[in-house]
């Protein structure tokens, strides 16, 4: 009917969608409508969240340390223009770059008889302590990205390797490992983890030969390791031969 062009042979072709209803878990993924997503870190029983003053408790807490660096602001602005709305019984209507200014959201929340600077003092669920200074609370859309943790988890021992440089592939899809990037080399560098560094720039990565012998380590029941040169040095090697600069590595030890 729409036009479509079926294969030979095909008289109708018939679409089912299916939606499931999951329930969120650690690990799943989640955004405001600034930008602002992230992952649940913890989950945890009504009565241990923070509470209001009247004893509402909270339904989701944000890092606040997501909103500098970022600086998308607008979710602050959105979380005290919605509890302003929420008190008063009403829905904002923001058109893009005409929505509601920081006088309004100011002269809303004073309407809502809330504070100006849309903060209360929280009270932790747990130990029935109030927080060492107030919060900003509020209410904003947050949406569930399909991005669940049961779709995406995945786990390597040994598997495919690049041909190129002889590191592990990445993608679940094509049984890579966990990439280990720079910010993770910085946290074990903090901790002084020299071994466990040097096991992962190595022989868990493109060192052909101490792969090859960790192997035989393992087989023989030792604990040795033997680490040589990543291969990732001589593609780099290499491409610095291809701008004409013979650079040549001496390996012997000092």
């Amino acid at each position: 009917k729409r036009g479509d062009e079926l294969r030979s042979g095909v008289l109708m072709m018939v679409k089912f969608y299916v939606a499931t209803k999951g329930v969120v878990s650690v690990g799943d993924k989640m955004a405001g409508r600034h930008g602002n997503k992230g992952v649940i870190a913890k989950i945890l029983p009504v009565e241990d969240m923070p509470y209001l003053p009247d004893g509402t408790p909270l339904q989701i807490m944000l890092n606040p340390l997501g909103v500098p660096s970022r600086m998308n602001v607008g979710q602050i602005l959105e979380t005290h223009l919605g509890w302003a709305g929420a008190k008063l019984g009403f829905q904002a209507v923001t058109p893009i770059f005409d929505g509601a200014s920081e006088e309004d959201i100011n002269e809303a929340l004073g309407q809502a008889g809330l504070p100006r600077h849309g903060k209360v003092q929280l009270i932790d669920g747990r130990t029935g302590e109030p927080f060492s200074q107030e919060t900003t609370v509020g209410f904003i859309y947050m949406l569930k990205l399909h991005h669940l943790v049961d779709d995406k988890v995945h786990a390597r021992s040994t598997g495919p390797y690049s041909l190129i440089t002889q590191q592990p592939l990445g993608g679940k899809a094509r049984f890579g490992g966990q990439r280990f990037g720079e910010m993770e080399v910085w946290a074990l560098e903090a901790y002084g983890a020299a071994f466990i560094l040097q096991e992962l720039l190595t022989v868990k990565s493109d060192d052909v030969e101490g792969r090859t012998k960790i192997y035989e380590s393992m087989v023989k029941g030792e604990n040795t390791l033997e680490a040589g040169t990543p291969a990732s040095f001589d593609v780099l090697t290499n491409e610095i031969r291809g701008l004409a600069l013979n650079m040549q590595l001496e390996k012997r030890r000092i």
